[in-house]
């Protein structure tokens, strides 16, 4: 019996010390860079490795491959709402039903793109509007958009048919928001969702996580000690490796170069939040991403003050880059799309 004892014990600890993941030795980082005349790109949908799809100003939606080969060329359609208005997309998301895109400013419009059709799915007009961010979960039939108050709560659409209609919740529904708490539009990346657990960041006057555990039909939400007080200061960006362990970034976008307080990390699902790196680099950012199946290891961060990367877990950085981009998205542990004004950028990891 006490040989069997110490096997378990000894093959618990041998499988214990094999989960726990070493971070790469990565030799180079390389950005390539693509111009996009005239448009400035804050929320990409990546396809593959040589493929991925954009929405940014003027109404613009994007395909872009850097794929000599693909069959499937670049194209942009210019969007026109009433024949006078170009929508400044910063929102977009992909289910199996297409792609869809999200814009700021008064009026709000959802359009959805399938089969090479362009449909009105959601407008909403109001002088405060401003939505900021979307995605779907897992299941591709419950979708999120998030934005600014038009009352004394967050501004959140749903939808549970993969697109098709799209509802408002009720404040009586949500948690009420401070007179100048709202959220940013800087990368789409303000909202995660995991299963049907979905994270909300906001900033300006509070720095918050809204969470809801069951498709946004109810919600809880959560004290961070990320800089806040001031309209361009909070949150800018949350990621979750899985359902426990996240990370938000932020700061000052009128101080960017600024790095206390704009970095944190937590082990409990949003509940309680621990800043990382504070007064160290990286300063203001407006998108964070763990990089793919590296056990939320590796992290990388971009904004207009450059790239930044961490190998664990967000606790030191490293600078890798002084270019400026607005967002990055994984397609696998060794490449990353990338957004910015007037471009696209592909990370290569080698």
């Amino acid at each position: 019996m006490k040989r069997i004892i110490i096997f378990i014990f000894g093959f618990l600890a041998f499988v214990s010390c094999a989960d726990i993941y070493q971070p790469r030795e990565i030799k180079t980082i390389t950005v390539k860079e693509f111009k996009i005349d005239s448009v400035s790109i804050r929320a990409i949908q990546v396809i593959n490795k040589n493929e991925v799809v954009y929405a940014g100003s003027n109404g613009n939606i994007g395909f872009f491959s850097d794929n000599e080969n693909s069959k499937l060329k670049p194209i942009v359609l210019e969007i026109k709402y009433q024949d006078s208005i170009r929508p400044n997309f910063r929102s977009i998301a992909s289910n199996n039903k297409g792609i869809f895109a999200l814009s700021i400013g008064n009026p709000a419009l959802l359009y959805q793109l399938s089969d090479g059709k362009v449909t009105l799915k959601y407008t909403e007009n109001h002088e405060k509007v401003f939505y900021d961010a979307l995605q779907f979960f897992n299941d591709n039939q419950h979708g999120i958009a998030v934005g600014d108050p038009t009352e004394n709560c967050a501004s959140i659409l749903l939808t549970s048919d993969g697109g098709d209609t799209w509802h408002k919740i009720p404040c009586a529904n949500l948690p009420k928001f401070e007179d100048g708490e709202a959220f940013f539009a800087a990368s789409n990346t303000n909202i995660k969702t995991i299963g049907n657990t979905v994270w909300i960041a906001s900033g300006g006057k509070k720095a918050r996580i809204l969470k809801s555990d069951d498709f946004g039909n109810t919600w809880q939400i959560y004290n961070t000690p990320i800089v806040q007080g001031n309209g361009p200061q909070g949150i800018y960006s949350i990621d979750f490796v899985d359902k426990n362990n996240g990370i938000i970034i932020g700061g000052d976008y009128s101080k960017p170069l600024e790095n206390n307080a704009n970095k944190a990390i937590t082990n409990n699902g949003g509940l309680t939040w621990t800043l990382v790196s504070d007064g160290q680099n990286p300063n203001y950012k407006s998108c964070v991403q763990y990089v793919p199946k590296t056990k939320g290891k590796e992290v990388f961060a971009v904004g207009v003050t450059g790239i930044s990367y961490s190998n664990n877990g967000g606790i030191t950085w490293t600078e890798v880059s002084k270019e400026p981009y607005y967002a990055i998205q994984f397609v696998d542990r060794k490449t990353a799309w990338l957004s910015g004004n007037n471009k696209l950028g592909k990370l290569v990891l080698k």
